[in-house]
């Protein structure tokens, strides 16, 4: 018995289940969330006040006009960024709020 035959990982159980239950979408749009601080480094994440996904659009509320048109000018980088971070596209649009 030394070789793996039908055994998988964890991860590719948990990978299997999310697709069986068609959680990926959302599984994916959680952890673009909670990335953001990482994605985008403290001085964006520190001013963004509200953050969500809908419809395959990244919402973003942020407090400063310098910072809104600083992601307006970076927004297809942003999306690409987005979508690289979990392995496909998730983000379609980004609307600054």
């Amino acid at each position: 018995m030394s070789g793996r035959g039908d055994d998988i990982t964890i991860k590719e159980a948990i990978e299997k289940m999310l697709d069986v239950y068609k959680l990926r979408r959302r599984f994916d749009e959680t952890a673009l969330i909670a990335a953001w601080p990482q994605l985008m480094g403290n001085a964006i994440a520190n001013r963004t006040k509200q953050l969500y996904i809908r419809d395959r659009k990244l919402f973003v509320k942020v407090e400063s006009s310098v910072i809104k048109h600083e992601l307006l000018l970076m927004r297809s980088q942003i999306i690409g960024r987005m979508n690289e971070h979990v392995g496909q596209v998730v983000i379609e649009d980004l609307v600054i709020l």
